[in-house]
């Protein structure tokens, strides 16, 4: 009887052991069908304390939250954005693009850091060959290093006009409309320290201004971290200029305020980079009417196509702190993701790199304003000679001065007494017209 009852608890306990192995096997197997699809990790590479860099964090965001919505991309894979700080430093900027490669692991990156940043970490770019945008950097020697070596760095691309199309924008606004209209053929161009400032100082005074028929009466080139302007202004001031061509880009409302505090006596133009954002006027104490300068599209002030104004009434209900309005590089950046993402939608993915690149070149991304072509993004290929300067610019944005064929140029903005910004070039874009200074009669 004892045997029987022995027999019987081991019958139980091996049945049992062989549904528990069952049941486990099962769950094994139903894992493996259900494993989760792996993300698409998008790196975030800028500074994250200015209001540009914020600006092109949040429009990654905008788009990452759209396309994850919508379900994805490649066959409903999410994508996950993670970030680094580049925090304005050569240094940190190639440290934050080593992060989001070696740590992060990244597919792609848009980046938002300034030229000089971006330029230090072109070689590991080089070395990854991970798939990377900039939506701040003009900077032509970032796209000279693929004319001389395409093969290393044939995974960048520019979404905002070069050095040189800037610079020949700006030229092209001072030769219609400065000395066209206003009469004006001297000045003296005030730049700053930087690889931006030269790049775009050098063309100026090399190529563009003579073109224009205006005559440089010195260049004075300044350090960055200058506090007290009052000899410059001095200086330039003796010359007796009809205008001042400035380029500043880093902490640029220092020279912008001082210049409306001691009245210079002498119209400034140019590119003025803290007079591109809405806070512009509340950081100048109400007293930046007069004050105008260059941007990429779409810049504060300019008429906008349906799209893009969607864009920017979804960021202002979302973001409640500074900056009110994103800077251009945070609608690029919005638009690059796009962009990327469908490149790699048409490739299969991100690799093979060649097949992505030959869709990011084969892009011909439209906005549409009253029927016609608004805003047009596309890039150069390698053998592509461009109308204006007649070079090669492989995978930089496409050029166009009025905007008549809608793709990149650069937006003339100007502050005015009442607080507010208007576009002012080109004439496609414009909102308003170019004023002098409250002071200047």
């Amino acid at each position: 009887m004892k045997k029987r009852i022995l027999f019987i608890m081991l019958a139980v306990v091996l049945a049992l052991s062989v549904g528990i192995i069952g049941c486990n096997g099962g769950q094994q197997e139903e894992e493996e069908e259900e494993e989760p699809v792996e993300d698409v990790v998008v790196g975030f590479i800028g500074p994250f304390a200015t209001d540009d860099g914020k600006s092109g964090m949040r429009g990654m965001e905008i788009a990452v939250e759209e396309i994850n919505a919508n379900g994805g991309i490649l066959g409903g894979r999410q994508l996950k954005l993670v970030k680094a700080d580049s925090a304005q430093d050569i240094t940190e900027g190639i440290k934050a693009y080593e992060y989001l490669n070696e740590v992060e692991e990244v597919d792609f990156i848009i980046s938002a850091c300034i030229d000089d940043v971006s330029l230090g970490w072109m070689p590991r770019l080089a070395e990854y060959k991970t798939p990377t945008m900039d939506t701040f950097t003009t900077a032509i020697v970032a796209i000279d290093l693929l004319v001389d070596e395409y093969e290393k760095y044939k995974s960048y691309f520019m979404t905002t006009p070069t050095d040189y199309f800037m610079g020949a924008a700006m030229i092209d606004f001072a030769d219609s409309v400065l000395k066209q209209e206003m009469g004006w053929d001297t000045t003296v161009l005030f730049q700053e320290d930087t690889a931006y400032g030269h790049g775009v100082g050098d063309f100026i005074e090399m190529d563009l201004l003579p073109l224009a028929g205006i005559t440089m009466l010195d260049r004075i080139i300044y350090d960055v971290d200058t506090v007290d302007f009052a000899p410059i202004f001095a200086e330039i001031e003796a010359l007796d200029p009809d205008f001042i061509y400035t380029i500043n880009s880093v902490n640029s409302l220092v020279p912008c305020s001082q210049y409306v505090e001691q009245e210079v006596p002498i119209p400034m133009t140019g590119l003025s980079a803290a007079a591109i954002g809405a806070e512009f006027w509340e950081d100048m104490g109400g007293q930046g009417a007069g004050i105008s300068t260059f941007s990429p599209p779409p810049a504060l002030g300019c008429k906008l196509d349906p799209t893009t104004q969607a864009f920017i009434d979804k960021y202002q209900a979302k973001y409640t702190t500074r900056p009110s309005y994103p800077y251009f590089n945070g609608i690029i950046s919005y638009y690059g993701l796009y962009i990327m993402v469908e490149a790699a939608e048409r490739a299969g993915g991100f690799e093979p790199l060649d097949a992505w690149v030959s869709e990011m070149l084969n892009t011909d991304y439209k906005l549409y304003r009253d029927g016609e072509i608004w805003f047009r993004y596309m890039f150069y290929d390698t053998v592509e000679i461009d109308p204006v300067f007649e070079r090669t610019n492989p995978h930089a944005c496409k050029f166009d001065f009025a905007g008549e064929e809608g793709m990149v140029g650069a937006n003339g903005v100007q502050w005015y007494e009442d607080g507010t910004a208007k576009c002012i070039y080109p004439d496609k874009y414009a909102t308003g017209e170019f004023v002098l200074p409250p002071w200047i009669e």
